[in-house]
């Protein structure tokens, strides 16, 4: 009897584990990461470099760890998407292609794997979402949904990685049919549609909250930001991002997935659109707006959220940009300050690890409201093109990418 319930216990613990998401921007594509024990001060020359693989394709995506493999994606033939998968020593295991990269302006690929449960998911950035076995790379299902929706997109096409609900894995289409579709996980049809909200696409990766036993995905268009019953698709509401888009360059270009807490959304974005602080009703089909702050428009690096500031940055122009702090509760700014250039922002173990997209230099934190506080910085020698790519941090690596090169660096030491 007791090896029975021991083994019933493992099995719950074994399904449990499985179900774990490695996703864009960490477990709650908050870009928190559920790291401990981590370095609180790096050595001079930076922390040791555990891992180094080249050729990995031209991409701005985040690498990812599962199954004890990396995964990252890049264009490796001509203008084609592909996803390869390395042992954590750096071995290619296998590599596939997903779909058409976008094949215009900055075609490098763009999005991060969405990993459970051994599958994949992937968005290609000419709008094909794909379903791969993470062990071999066999595609599982594969739907064009750009094309099969009559999709829209703006200048720069599809920036988006896939979001998984309990049974669905998620695209935004935009466009007159629809705005955002859900296909099953397991085979690919079409389990629900939205109605449309009208307009293209942003290029900002949605978002799953719950609030009051609802759980509700958060998708963003060039002009809303909408609340989506991820049940059923029903529209629950939309909020008119217009009105806080003062100027006429940058209108519509959202970017960055919304921050959620305790009831209340962040949304920012650059080009000196104002950040808003939108709350939602208890029976979560109503939202108002809680403050605005002019100060914050982050481009495209992400914002993260601890003992209760926002970290981020400004944008000036798209070359340059501040480190800035907001308060979650009043949206009063913190500070606003000047390190080298904007970029994207992590945190792990209670400390902020900052990539500068411009020169490729990296600054580990002290979060503080009165102050951005270095503790250590190194740099990012090698790669090419901007560093857009977000870092990850997994098992006391931290993962970061340049253009084609990919490093693991030990942030945890001995």
């Amino acid at each position: 009897m007791k090896a029975t319930v021991f083994f019933i216990l493992m099995f719950l613990l074994l399904d449990s584990f499985g179900q774990e998401i490695v996703q864009w921007r960490g477990p709650l594509r908050n870009g928190i990461y559920n790291e401990k024990g981590l370095l609180k001060k790096w050595p001079e020359a930076g922390p040791k470099v555990e891992l180094e693989i080249s050729g990995i394709g031209k991409g701005y995506s985040q690498p990812v760890v599962s199954d004890n493999m990396i995964f990252v994606t890049g264009i490796k033939q001509d203008t084609l998407d592909m996803i390869s998968a390395y042992d954590l020593k750096g071995n290619l295991i296998w590599n596939q292609i997903y779909g058409r990269a976008w094949a215009n302006s900055y075609p490098d690929t763009r999005c991060t794997p969405t990993i459970q449960n051994h599958k994949v998911y992937l968005i290609s950035g000419m709008g094909a979402v794909t379903c791969l076995d993470a062990l071999n790379g066999k595609i599982v299902w594969s739907q064009e949904a750009h094309t099969q929706f009559k999709g829209s997109y703006d200048r720069w096409g599809v920036s988006e990685s896939v979001l998984l609900t309990d049974q669905a894995a998620l695209y935004v289409t935009g466009g007159e049919e629809t705005t955002v579709v859900a296909f099953d996980k397991i085979t690919g049809k079409l389990i629900w549609k939205t109605k449309s909200v009208g307009g293209s696409r942003a290029y900002v990766s949605s978002l799953l909250i719950e609030r009051n036993g609802m759980k509700i995905v958060v998708a963003e268009t060039m002009d809303n930001l909408i609340g989506i019953n991820a049940t059923d698709g029903e529209i629950l509401w939309n909020f008119d991002l217009k009105p806080f888009e003062q100027v006429k360059m940058g209108k519509g270009i959202n970017t960055n997935t919304p921050l959620y807490f305790d009831g209340d959304l962040f949304v920012t974005s650059g080009y000196d659109h104002t950040a808003v602080m939108i709350s939602l009703s208890p029976d979560c089909r109503n939202v108002t707006l809680k403050w605005q702050n002019d100060v914050m428009d982050t481009h495209h690096g992400g914002v993260v959220l601890i003992d209760g500031n926002i970290f981020g940055t400004n944008w000036i122009n798209n070359s340059k940009g501040q480190w800035v702090s907001l308060n979650w509760a009043t949206g009063n700014t913190n500070w606003v300050k000047d390190w080298i250039a904007k970029g994207s922002i992590i945190a792990a173990d209670g400390l902020l690890y900052c990539y500068d997209e411009k020169a490729g230099n990296v600054a580990l934190v002290q979060p503080d409201s009165s102050d951005f506080k270095i503790i250590s910085t190194f740099k990012f020698e090698g790669g090419e093109g901007p560093y857009w790519a977000h870092p990850s941090i997994y098992e006391g690596k931290l993962y970061l990418r340049h253009g084609n090169v990919m490093r693991s660096y030990n942030v945890k030491g001995e």
